[in-house]
């Protein structure tokens, strides 16, 4: 069937997105999303709060009454909120069993029918007062039973979690806190809205590490909920072994990553220093070995490592929100506080509500006893004489002026509790009743009661639960600047090209190199680890990379395939290469009109690592040959007419336009143009032949005398 585009997206596409964005991906206020909310209510209603631990797959059944997924998602979810997994900073589910590592990605967790589970005590403060309507409750996915649309947790459980969701058109990524901070920063905030949260609370993860503080970074974020910062491997150096050992990684990585990426530097040349990496991991924690190969600066390593790998990191936040109206919403940590807390205002208020239709029927009925404490024989009489249940209720409000709840209550009490002493017990507590009522009214009329309420429970949460920092803070002043040259190592390497595009890094001799059949080499450079390599197109473009970042090949291996990586187009091809370090001395550029540009190689230096320039070179006059040197040589001219000309090209004045036309060094007759142009090095000439052929820019150059045209011939 066809329909329009705007049709299809409103009826399939816009219903997926919003499912996606408010049943899947991003978390309500509480802290939770969807999936985490029903494992855990699913779990207290089974009684795991107080009870034994149960094994994992009775846990994971029991869910799928609310939660329409496979058991596999279930139990991965379920995993990743225990507290063996270290996922969470304030975990939920108390484990028992192989739940695997957040640290590790290979570290598989054991089948939940090996493992059990409970909840932690922390969630008698997320599930606090539901029974007493604290949250609203809806209708699960086939209507047969209830579910809380939100859990009443006392403390800001949104931010002492670390939550990542992708949603549709949309994304949230929210760092943990530590709760004793969060805690202490919402009481202060109560108190003062215009307070620092900086003062209280800086992100902290439960793989612990260093965060490298940025203060305006921070700031951007807390304000915006959007921004970045670094997070930070820890480490210490046996210097008996010669070793470094990593003990806390960032949160954004794991330890293959880590090894991984190590090996891969190694690998390729850009990490001399190490000559072994393994994982030592046990039950008693995370360890990554580094052997250090003999002479080698550990800390030099260490600054290589941070920079190349992932053990510094950086954490993205994007703290996208359901707000209570049920949209999804971008907040700084004070807009967060708001919402929180008008969650909790709202669930503190509802939780006073019931409580006071409690104490209020509890008081309708003692009020009832009290009124037949004085006639306990008419009760008994009128109970007896009764023909029925009914009868019994109507005789009672009618003897003692009570409603019928009062009347049924008295009509069931036993017989044994119709006496003085019990009825003037239970009425001893009207007073006690009525002040708790008004209590609980004055606590609705004022809402500074309700923030007393709030911070009293933020106080006990912190007490009770707190932990201290796992995370260091570093500020990112304190940390020694990397130095590239540290990072990068130097040593002599040559960079060969060939015509077909293949780029080879080699560390000996570039005789006897396998090249591909019918491919030969355009260019060869002598250079440095720490060069940039520069690569001339017949587009009239200069194509930059970095030595260091490239592979190192040996003579055997064809070497890297460039104009995929560079992004050529299919008419485009390299004519010309050459490294440099510092961007000293000129490019020589013959033309075929004759003319030759000599151009200063400061015209490539860019401050931004651009790897593409426009406009390298002039392009009104076919290319005959690129030369880069690093200080004047002389050159031999050669003309279509078999003239020859020796120029020096200290008589060519450097420009710094890199579209230069050059000036005339080989004047044309007869239509001729200039045929090669190379170094005088390249020809084994004496001196009286040199001084014969040599002439100034812009001469038609010297026919070539009988006795060398042979020497031409053989060295051409």
């Amino acid at each position: 069937m066809r329909q329009p585009i705007i049709d299809t997206i409103k009826e399939n596409y816009m219903p997926y997105a919003m499912s996606v964005i408010l049943s899947r991906a991003i978390p309500t206020i509480d802290g939770f999303k969807p999936s985490h909310k029903r494992i855990l209510y699913t779990m207290y209603k089974m009684g795991l709060i107080n009870k034994i631990r149960t094994k994992s797959a009775n846990a994971v059944g029991q869910t799928m009454k609310l939660l329409p997924h496979g058991d596999a998602s279930i139990y991965e979810t379920m995993v990743r909120m225990s507290r063996d997994n270290e996922s969470l900073l304030v975990p939920f589910v108390d484990s028992k069993g192989n739940f695997g590592k957040v640290y590790s990605r290979d570290m598989a967790y054991a089948a939940s029918r090996y493992t059990e589970v409970k909840l932690e005590d922390i969630c008698k403060e997320v599930f606090k007062d539901i029974d007493k309507d604290a949250v609203a409750f809806i209708d699960n996915y086939d209507n047969t039973t209830k579910e809380p649309v939100m859990l009443p947790t006392t403390y800001p459980n949104i931010l002492t979690n670390p939550t990542i969701g992708i949603a549709v058109g949309m994304a949230c990524s929210i760092p943990s806190f530590n709760l004793n901070e969060i805690c202490s920063a919402v009481i202060a905030y109560i108190k003062n809205e215009n307070v620092d949260i900086m003062d209280f609370a800086k992100p902290d993860f439960s793989t612990g590490g260093q965060l490298v503080f940025d203060e305006a970074s921070m700031r951007k974020i807390y304000k915006t909920g959007r921004g970045s910062f670094k997070l930070r491997a820890k480490y210490e150096y046996d210097k008996k072994s010669n070793c470094i050992d990593i003990y806390e990684i960032p949160y954004t990585t794991t330890i293959e990553a880590v090894i991984e990426k190590i090996i891969s530097l190694v690998k390729t040349s850009r990490l001399r220093e190490i000559s072994d990496i393994r994982d030592e991991s046990d039950k008693k924690g995370l360890k990554i070995t580094i052997d250090l190969k003999r002479g080698s600066n550990f800390e030099n390593v260490m600054q290589k490592l941070y920079k190349l790998t992932p053990l510094e990191d950086s954490f993205s936040c994007n703290m996208n929100i359901l707000t209570l109206e049920n949209k999804p919403k971008v907040m700084g940590i004070k807009s967060i506080f708001d919402e929180w807390l008008k969650f909790r205002r709202i669930c503190i208020t509802n939780t006073t509500r019931f409580n006071i239709r409690e104490i209020s029927g509890k008081l309708h009925i003692l009020k009832g006893m009290e009124k037949i404490l004085l006639n306990i024989d008419k009760t008994i009489d009128i109970i007896k004489q009764s023909d029925t249940d009914e009868d019994t209720v109507k005789g009672l409000m009618a003897a003692f002026e009570i409603e019928q709840m009062q009347a049924e209550h008295i009509a069931n009490l036993r017989l044994k509790n119709l006496n003085r002493s019990y009825i003037s017990r239970k009425i001893s507590d009207i007073e006690n009743h009525e002040n708790e009522l008004e209590s609980l009214q004055n606590t609705l009329d004022d809402p500074g009661k309700i923030d007393e309420i709030i911070i009293s429970q933020l106080k006990h949460v912190a007490k009770q639960y707190g932990s201290p920092r796992r995370t260091e803070i570093v500020r990112g002043s304190d940390i020694p600047e990397i130095q590239e040259d540290i990072i990068i190592e130097d040593y002599n390497c040559t960079a060969l090209f060939t015509k077909e595009g293949y780029f080879k890094k080699l560390l000996r001799n570039i005789d006897g190199q396998k090249l591909k059949d019918g491919d030969e080499v355009l260019s060869t450079s002598n250079s440095t680890n720490k060069s940039d390599i520069l690569l001339y197109s017949s587009k009239g473009s200069v194509y930059k990379l970095k030595m260091h970042e490239m592979e190192t090949h040996k003579p055997s291996q064809l070497g890297s395939y460039l104009p995929p990586a560079l992004g050529l187009d299919e008419d485009e091809s390299m004519i010309y290469m050459t490294t440099t370090q510092d961007y000293k001395g000129y490019l020589l550029i013959s033309f075929e009109n004759g003319k030759l540009a000599k151009i200063d190689m400061s015209a490539y230096q860019t401050k931004q690592n651009r790897q593409k320039l426009l406009k390298a070179y002039n392009t009104d006059s076919n290319i005959i040959s690129m030369l880069h040197i690093e200080e004047d040589i002389d050159l031999l001219i050669q003309s279509s007419i078999d003239k020859t000309l020796i120029i020096s090209t200290s008589d060519i004045s450097a420009k710094v336009s890199r579209t230069t036309q050059g000036i005339s060094c080989l004047k044309s007759k007869n239509g001729s143009v200039m045929k090669s142009c190379r170094p005088l090095s390249d020809f084994e000439l004496d001196e009286e032949t040199v001084e014969y052929y040599r002439g100034n820019p812009n001469a038609v150059g010297t026919f070539v005398r009988k006795q060398d045209i042979e020497i031409f011939k053989d060295q051409d």
